[in-house]
Order: C-alpha cells, then sequence, then structure tokens
C-alpha cells in the first residue's frame, strides 16, 4: 500500500454515489489502518458565524461551512495553512493540515494564516481507499495549496481535472448527464 496522504483524490466519472459524484476530496491521513479526509468543493449554505460562531477567530464568518463527507456530520474539522506545520495535529502537506482540539481558538489563531471548516468527513477502513483505487474509483493528483482554499470550489473537480492535462481535461468538460448532450 502506498500512501495518497496529502493527495486530492477527484471523483471518476464511474463513481455515482451522491457523497461523491464529481468531488475533489483531500486525503490528510492513509494508514495500514484506514483513511480520512474532507471535501473540498461542496460549501453548504451555512456561514460559519452561524453554524460554528466560535471558530470565527479562525474562519471569516461569512465564510460557509464546508460537507466535508458523510462521516461523523456532526463534528467540525478545521483545515488550515500553519506558519508552523508542527502546530497542526495531523499534517496533510507542507504547510497545510488540521487543527486539534486541545488549545483554545486563540491560541490557535495566532499560528494560522487561513482556515476553511468541514463538517463531517470522508472516511475509509483498513484496505478500503486502497480497493476503490485499484477498481478506478479515484484520479489521484498532487494537492496545492490554494486547492485547499479555492476560491470558487464548485469549479474545482473541473479545474483539477483541467490541471492534470490529457484526457482529464476532456473529462472536465464532460456534462453531468452526457444522454443530455
Amino acid at each position: 500500500m502506498e500512501s495518497v496522504r496529502g493527495q486530492l483524490l477527484i471523483a471518476g466519472p464511474a463513481l455515482l454515489d451522491p457523497n461523491f459524484w464529481r468531488t475533489v476530496v483531500l486525503v490528510v491521513e492513509h494508514t495500514e489502518e484506514g483513511a480520512l479526509g474532507v471535501v473540498l468543493n461542496r460549501p453548504s449554505e451555512t456561514t460559519v458565524l452561524d453554524a460554528v460562531s466560535q471558530l470565527e477567530r479562525l474562519v471569516d464568518a461569512d465564510e460557509p461551512v464546508f460537507i466535508g463527507g458523510p462521516v461523523q456530520p456532526s463534528s467540525v474539522i478545521v483545515v488550515a495553512e500553519f506558519e508552523d506545520p508542527d502546530d497542526a495535529a495531523l499534517v496533510a502537506f507542507e504547510d497545510v493540515g488540521v487543527l486539534g482540539t486541545g488549545s483554545s481558538v486563540d491560541e490557535l489563531a495566532a499560528g494560522v494564516r487561513r482556515a476553511r471548516a468541514f463538517v463531517g468527513h470522508a472516511g475509509w477502513g483498513p484496505g478500503q481507499l486502497d480497493g476503490e483505487l485499484e477498481r478506478g474509483d479515484w484520479i489521484v493528483e498532487t494537492a496545492q495549496r490554494e486547492d485547499a482554499f479555492a476560491e470558487d470550489p464548485k469549479e474545482l473537480w473541473g479545474s483539477v481535472l483541467t490541471r492534470k492535462g490529457g484526457s482529464y481535461a476532456l473529462l472536465a468538460r464532460m456534462p453531468p448527464d452526457p444522454s443530455v448532450n
């Protein structure tokens, strides 16, 4: 098993599960025990101020809370860009990772450049993600810092596929329902 921690999982065209259709998932952890990630391109209608106002020192209060995945939908995960990556509970790549829960918001905010809040996450048991990768459910691409904080997250699926190039760029332009074409 080769870890895909710090990579993006781009939902392939055959992945029809409504939780993951046309999603881009940042893999935060991937070990033999399983994997954890957050869906980067599903903003909700609810703002941080309305849902988790105690995070407004970390995350812009008017920014939407993102639907991070179907697992533990009442829990909040904050993905952040850190001044010092050692401050992250888990580092996905470079200086982007997940906030821990042991410190106060004021202590955490001091070392955070920017952050985004997610409710729920994507989770896989031992070997489950590896099987999905072998089946071709996911297209893997190296994560870039701007992917985690995309200005237009709803366009992330297409933009990452376009960046990957070749036949993936063609896939990015495929209509949601090709039969209507």
